[in-house]
């Protein structure tokens, strides 16, 4: 599975998910929008506003969601 986390620098709910995806074991790619800010004109045009933003083939999680990442890992 694809996973990929939009995440900026000092963001303590991404920093959250990196570390509950990386525990459970999750693979993933982490794109930080500081590091390269053309990937929020992208998350704005799917009509997202703030990271973290987490992505797959199966589930878009906003913000650290336990629940919803836990599915990621099936």
């Amino acid at each position: 599975m694809n996973v990929k986390i939009f995440s900026k620098n000092n963001c303590m709910q991404c920093k959250m998910v990196k570390r509950f995806l990386a525990d459970n074991e999750i693979d993933f790619e982490e794109v930080n929008i500081d590091e390269k800010p053309e990937a929020i004109n992208w998350l704005k045009e799917q009509g997202f506003q703030s990271v973290p933003v987490t992505t797959s083939e199966i589930e878009t999680v906003i913000g650290f969601r336990p629940d919803q990442l836990r599915k990621l890992a099936s």
